[in-house]
């Protein structure tokens, strides 16, 4: 699977068949199950999907941290061809902060509240250059102030509660940058910030990878944001990736109708005021005694009976090979079933468009 190849552009960062299991009183939990995908320096990867696909322990993964948990883990993840699966903790180490950063979701609690920010900036600048402690404060108080926190030189003496939020967001930014990291990974950056704010956090993170030229993976469930960072999009459910395309091509003709049901839950401008926005129906399964077949089909309005027997391989669209889609509808059949859905049309109605039968009829919810 390639997305956003240049002509003769090796991946910065290319995760292959990536497993993660984590052992539990209930059984093993397949967090991650065979997740392959692929990001270019200079390049975004948006990884999607609601709480619980997995998204998350990918990238702490790639970072080595579900070490610490127990996880058992397979496959490759190749940094600039290092499997950093296999990489002895203190060679991982020196790529964990220096190479490859990572914002995590909550500002608050990954800031040591008994520590001023500055000293904080400072240990994450000396722990990969040898420095002075005076150099490291005045990278430390340049960085707060290239990530646009005002008086940079006094504030880098705050400790994080007197920061806003936004401004904490903008302090962990600072430290993952410390490094000038070749690969940026950004787990739900906006999380708990207004919408002002999250526009502000989202144009600097896009201001600092064209300046340093790094790769970004940001890891989001929210579709705006996916849509406003990523150049491709890799939708994930259950522990798995279900569609991959370029950004553009997601929106313009999705190919999964999971990827669907996300489209279709966003509120849009041109509706109705009183429209109701359209929910995925049920909830996201068991990770540990997933559906047989297709993992979607207990939710998927649109699943035929043998979706329950066959799980569905990751495969190029036959127009597109940049699109990959997991679906065992047909191609032409998925195409007419958007239409019908773009042109008003609920999921029964569009199922009869198409021929297909729906429900109980078929032996799925509808």
């Amino acid at each position: 699977m390639t997305m956003g190849r240049g002509p003769d552009e090796a991946p910065l960062l290319r995760v292959e068949d990536l497993r993660v299991e984590f052992v539990s009183e209930d059984g093993a939990v397949h967090a991650v199950d065979g997740v392959s995908y692929e990001v270019r320096s200079g390049r975004t990867l948006g990884i999607v999907g609601e709480s619980g696909s997995g998204k998350t322990v990918c990238s702490l993964t790639t970072l080595g941290l579900t070490r610490h948990q127990g996880a058992r883990v397979s496959g490759r993840i190749l940094f600039e061809g290092q499997d950093l699966v296999t990489l002895p903790e203190d060679e991982l180490r020196a790529i964990r902060g220096n190479e490859i950063a990572m914002i995590f979701q909550d500002p608050l609690s990954s800031l040591h509240p008994l520590y001023r920010v500055g000293a904080q900036l400072i240990e994450a600048v000396r722990a990969h250059r040898d420095v002075s402690k005076a150099k490291a404060r005045e990278r430390a108080i340049e960085l707060l102030g290239l990530v646009g926190i005002s008086d940079p030189a006094r504030r880098v003496d705050d400790y994080p509660y007197e920061f806003s939020g936004g401004m904490r967001q903008r302090a962990m930014i600072a430290m993952a940058l410390a490094n000038e990291p070749k690969l940026l990974i950004a787990d739900e950056p906006t999380t708990a910030l207004d919408v002002t704010v999250q526009a502000q956090i989202l144009a600097l993170i896009e201001r600092l990878q064209r300046e340093l030229g790094m790769a970004v993976v940001i890891i989001t469930h929210d579709l705006g944001v996916a849509a406003e960072m990523a150049d491709e999009i890799a939708v994930m459910y259950a522990g798995r990736i279900v569609e991959t395309a370029s950004a553009e091509r997601l929106f313009a003709a999705p190919e999964h109708p999971y990827t669907w049901g996300l489209l279709r839950s966003i509120p849009r401008l041109d509706a109705q005021r009183a429209a109701d926005l359209t929910p995925i129906p049920g909830t996201p399964p068991s990770l540990i005694n997933p559906p047989s077949g297709c993992h979607f089909h207990p939710r998927c309005p649109y699943a035929q009976p043998d979706h329950a027997r066959i799980d569905p391989a990751l495969e190029p669209v036959p127009d597109d090979p940049s699109q990959f889609v997991a679906c065992l509808l047909e191609t032409q059949v998925r195409r007419r079933l958007w239409q019908q859905l773009g042109a008003g049309d609920t999921p029964e109605q569009a199922l009869a468009a198409v021929g297909l039968p729906s429900g109980d009829e078929a032996g799925a919810p509808a």
